[in-house]
């Protein structure tokens, strides 16, 4: 059984870097938020850099996991709190405390938009090349600040709800978009990729790709995730496609800010 661990070994430190991870405390609007700051002190100077948002049980090992991981590549990377410094459900709680975002997105966006200025605070960010992605609840909540018209680089989707706005608010996306989901994910079945595709195409200006993987269920890049009677397993193959297609992205996206500035 593939662990966090597993999935962050994929990812090796490289020779002379200097890798650190820590536990920041930031505050949106009187609510304490606690995310996780990674990047190596080995490498001076402003560089790109990643938010990520959590998944359902928030803040957790496998941000930390991810984070590291983006740092091991030359990013500065901050996993985002969304739901508060104390908050970290369960699997029994999980559901109502994400839908309670989902059904204040006005919130949901604040939380991730202080995540991004918390991220821009450090002075190792070039803030020109930065893109924010997240796991389910993080990665439909990447989706939503990008349609904020949030100056960032890129956004990305690991299995996240697609959400459709109606009016629509897509010609507000100033970022290219990468959507990651799953072939058998009943969480975002094939009606809503094609509804949030037919909003996507009467925005011409946006940049937005969707990658499918097949057999792949809901929450396919958290290894520890493994309920497929509620259609959410964890599934290798899936992950380090998406893994590379997310480094794929990255480079794209920053080395096109570079070329520009």
């Amino acid at each position: 059984m593939t662990t966090i661990d597993d999935v962050l070994q994929t990812v090796p430190e490289p020779a002379g870097a200097d890798v650190r991870v820590d536990t920041v405390r930031y505050d949106h609007e009187g609510t304490v938020l606690e995310g996780v700051l990674a990047k190596d002190a080995a490498v001076t100077g402003p560089r790109p850099a990643v938010l990520v948002v959590h998944d359902w049980h928030g803040v957790n090992e496998h941000v930390r996991a991810r984070v590291t991981m983006l740092a091991r590549l030359g990013y500065v990377a901050f996993g985002a709190d969304v739901y508060g410094a104390d908050v970290r459900p369960g699997d029994d709680t999980a559901g109502q405390v994400a839908g309670a975002f989902y059904g204040d997105l006005p919130l949901m966006r604040a939380r991730v938009r202080a995540g991004l200025d918390r991220l821009l605070e450090d002075p190792d960010v070039d803030r020109s090349r930065v893109v924010v992605m997240g796991y389910c609840f993080g990665g439909s909540a990447a989706l939503e600040l990008a349609r904020t018209g949030a100056e960032l680089v890129g956004a990305v989707s690991f299995h996240g709800r697609l959400l459709v706005h109606d009016p629509s608010d897509a010609g507000d996306v100033r970022a290219k978009l990468l959507v990651l989901t799953g072939g058998s994910d009943p969480v975002v079945p094939d009606s809503q990729i094609a509804e949030w595709q037919d909003e996507m195409r009467a925005a011409p200006a946006v940049d937005w790709q969707v990658v499918t993987y097949a057999g792949a269920m809901h929450a396919f890049a958290v290894p520890d995730a493994d309920s497929p009677d509620h259609g959410a397993q964890y599934q290798a193959r899936a992950d380090r496609r998406s893994w590379r297609a997310l480094e794929v992205f990255l480079a794209e996206v920053f080395d096109e800010e570079l070329a520009a500035h």
